[in-house]
């Protein structure tokens, strides 16, 4: 069943869902990051690519909830690092949401737009989670080769790992959290459509991307990384 990669839409994709639905679907989604370690490999790969910086500047595309940028935020504070975060996001409600779940003391620039349009504005990192099985094949070379061209430190992709068994334990785990129905249907069909390991290579070699590491990440993350 999971052989080839799903391509159907996810309902929270659905241009005419309701502001306050897809907040709610947001932040049930920073849940589900929490209570499956998300953030821990996107630290992990701060910890590489910052290295003894004092400051970076680093753009989440595709922000969501935010929550990554808040746990970035506190992670670079925490070290006595100077973090310019910018988020970008192509709808526009996200940035609403966001804003609302971000305490005012952190200075996150939540914007809503196409990353693309941010190129050369010098980037030290630049990441995503949760957004590379959401593009097509096209748009996802696009964005490889936009992370190789403007990220100066490094880049990642942290997702998820098309697996049988995280595809079968899903609507258990979802069902015995509650969590929303969007949600429930969503991160299963997100499941099928995201990547196998095996199926990066051709498309880093496709994108002229060099050097990048595919590895797995406990519990069924599949992520790519760029180091400078």
């Amino acid at each position: 069943m999971l052989a080839d990669r799903a391509i159907a839409d996810e309902l929270m994709d659905d241009p005419a869902l309701d502001a306050r639905t897809y907040a709610a679907v947001l932040h049930d989604l920073a849940r589900v990051n929490t209570l499956t370690l998300a953030r821990r490999p996107t630290l992990a790969f701060l910890r590489r690519a910052v290295g003894g910086r004092s400051r970076f500047r680093l753009l989440d595309v595709g922000f969501g909830d935010g929550d990554m940028l808040r746990a970035i935020a506190h992670w670079a504070r925490r070290r006595g690092i100077e973090a310019e975060l910018v988020g970008v996001d192509l709808n526009p409600r996200s940035v609403a949401a966001a804003r609302a779940a971000t305490p005012g003391e952190l200075a996150i620039d939540y914007r809503t737009g196409d990353y693309a349009d941010l190129a050369g504005a010098g980037w030290d990192c630049v990441i995503s989670s949760l957004v590379a099985h959401h593009m097509s094949r096209q748009e996802l070379l696009a964005f490889l080769r936009f992370m190789d061209r403007e990220a100066a430190a490094g880049w990642l992709v942290n997702d998820l790992h098309r697996h049988g068994f995280a595809f079968a334990g899903w609507p258990l785990l979802a069902g015995l959290m509650r969590w929303h129905p969007i949600v429930r249907h969503d991160g299963h069909l997100s499941i099928a459509r995201s990547y196998r390991p095996g199926e990066w290579s051709p498309l880093l070699a496709e994108a002229g991307v060099e050097g990048a590491r595919v590895y797995r990440q406990f519990p069924f993350r599949l992520c790519v990384e760029k180091l400078r």
